[in-house]
């Protein structure tokens, strides 16, 4: 029997492989603790759940909704890619942005979708390394990303039940890639069975010399299984 406990500050999600064991717990809390039961999970940390007999499906459209209304963007154009492949940014590329502030604001939001939406977690590893001092260039690219998210705010990160426990990991990276340090980004894909389970994009810590030390670095980033 498999049980999980995940809390976030006065946030709880359990689960349990046993339906009876589950529901022993939760009393057994509430004899001890004042806790309210909420029933089945369907929103957690602005993360939407909506289970069907396939798996789950994680949505943050709300959040994403709310995001481009912050910022006056929910009329906004859409665009069906989060970047240009011929953009390359660093550090003095265009003056700087007036209010870094909104910047981090927007940015740090970003971060998070992260979480459930693995198609942005490059071009916001990107957007990330500026956040202290970023350029007129750097906010039109998320800028760009909003309107991205306006064109996939219904996408979700759908998990289907595990019919496998068998694990894939896929890994990746540019060479050189950062015009400022000449650093490369790696990634990685770790899929269980059908499921994407964990992924990442960021920039390596030193300087690959030959195109295939990156490609190794970024097969060590990977997390233990």
């Amino acid at each position: 029997m498999t049980t999980m406990l995940h809390v976030y500050v006065d946030n709880i999600i359990f689960t349990a492989s046993d339906a009876a064991f589950l529901e022993n717990i939760i009393l057994r809390l509430g004899s001890a603790f004042a806790i309210k039961d909420l029933g089945p999970l369907n929103l957690f940390l602005g993360i939407q759940v909506v289970r069907t007999r396939a798996g789950l499906s994680l949505s943050q459209r709300h959040y994403i909704s709310s995001l481009l209304e912050c910022d006056k963007m929910q009329q906004c154009k859409p665009l069906v890619t989060p970047m240009s492949t011929s953009t390359k940014l660093h550090k003095n590329d265009s003056p700087h942005f007036h209010d870094p502030s909104l910047y981090r604001h927007i940015v740090g939001a970003l971060q998070y979708f992260t979480l459930t939406r693995p198609d942005l977690s490059f071009v916001v590893n990107k957007v990330c390394k500026y956040m202290h001092n970023p350029s007129v260039n750097q906010w039109a690219v998320v800028k760009r990303i909003l309107r991205y998210l306006q064109y996939t705010k219904d996408m979700c990160l759908f998990i289907p039940k595990f019919d496998t426990k068998f694990f894939q990991a896929f890994t990746d990276a540019d060479w050189a890639g950062s015009l400022d340090d000449k650093k490369s980004t790696g990634g990685y894909a770790i899929f269980m069975g059908s499921a994407l389970v964990s992924w990442s994009s960021k920039k390596q810590c030193t300087v690959a010399r030959p195109s295939t030390e990156s490609e190794y670095k970024a097969l060590a980033d990977e997390p233990p299984s």
